[in-house]
């Protein structure tokens, strides 16, 4: 008796050409294009990012000179002079704060005249950052950093139509 032993068939694995390994040259040009891309996207949110970080700090800065100011306003007197009512244009004048300049104008309005005397005072204070390099913020109406408080101030007097 005869017996045949047939050993099983292994699968050889071809090795793959050349042309089929990795990627191409195109592929890899393509996909770093496509990273630049989004890398640019994501710088420019950074610098837009910022520049508005900058743009907050600057109106910060302009509320506390502003509160400075009507601070100040509050711890005088109702008739001291520093209260007295300004030109229709208000007064305007020149705070370093923090390294940085700021415009602040000042409107004092008499209001609720009885018998030629004021008895309550409208102040305006408009502050604004100033930039020797950077046009718009100059502009004292703009929004990028300019800031307004108003507030108003009565008589400690009692009126005449009211009694004790």
């Amino acid at each position: 008796m005869i017996c045949k032993f047939s050993l099983p068939k292994r699968k050889v694995q071809r090795k793959p050409k050349s042309s089929e390994a990795g990627f191409t040259l195109l592929e890899t040009t393509i996909a770093m294009v496509l990273l630049a891309i989004a890398g640019l996207g994501v710088a420019a949110c950074f610098f837009y990012a910022a520049k508005n970080n900058s743009s907050a700090r600057d109106r910060e800065l302009s509320m506390a000179v502003a509160q400075q100011q009507m601070e100040q306003f509050r711890n005088a007197s109702f008739s001291d002079a520093a209260l007295s009512a300004t030109a229709t244009d208000g007064v305007s004048s020149t705070v370093v704060r923090g390294g940085r300049r700021y415009i602040v104008l000042t409107s004092i309005t008499d209001t609720n005249l009885q018998n030629g005397t004021a008895r309550t005072k409208t102040i305006q204070i408009r502050v604004s950052p100033w930039s020797d390099t950077e046009r718009w913020a100059r502009n004292i109406t703009s929004v990028f950093g300019s800031v307004t408080i108003i507030s108003q101030r009565t008589a400690p007097n009692i009126g005449p139509n009211r009694a004790l």
